[in-house]
């Protein structure tokens, strides 16, 4: 099939290949996963907990890329397993902050070394990690940015 001529070329495209390096990553962060009982996103709720212990579940729907109603639905499910803690009534507004258990940091000690190991092969080619995450946050600003080209 010909390309036009304001097509984009998917084999040299940035942005395709960083959608397909996110792809790849997930889907390894999943093979890993799988046997230690956890999906990539709660994977991704028990790091940040571990982290930034006492998140609202909308923090940890932003810092998981979820929607809220996602994020609740999990932590109930881990509330239930044991994983983490939630006060039962707010101490101000509707914010739950949400702890890690002994139960939920020994799982993240597996999880988190295991999705070290993917991480490790993933870089494993590169010859300048630092640039590359330098590269990556860079990229990351510029579409964070409002107003593209007032930085």
């Amino acid at each position: 099939m010909s390309q036009g001529r304001d097509g984009i070329d998917l084999e040299v495209s940035v942005g395709y290949l960083l959608k397909e390096a996110a792809t790849a990553l997930r889907l390894a962060m999943e093979e890993v996963l799988r046997p230690l009982d956890l999906t990539v996103t709660r994977y991704s709720c028990l790091e940040l907990l571990s982290q930034r212990p006492g998140l609202s579940n909308s923090e940890l729907a932003r810092g998981a890329f979820v929607t809220r109603q996602s994020m609740n639905v999990l932590l109930r499910t881990m509330e239930a397993d044991g994983e983490v803690v939630r006060p039962d009534q707010a101490a101000v507004g509707k914010v739950l902050p949400a702890r890690l258990t002994p139960a939920g940091a020994a799982k993240l000690a597996r999880a988190s070394a295991a999705v070290r190991e993917v991480e490790q092969r993933m870089l494993s080619g590169l010859d300048d990690v630092d640039e590359a995450r330098r590269m990556l946050r860079a990229m990351v600003d510029a579409l964070s940015d409002p107003e593209p080209g007032s930085s």
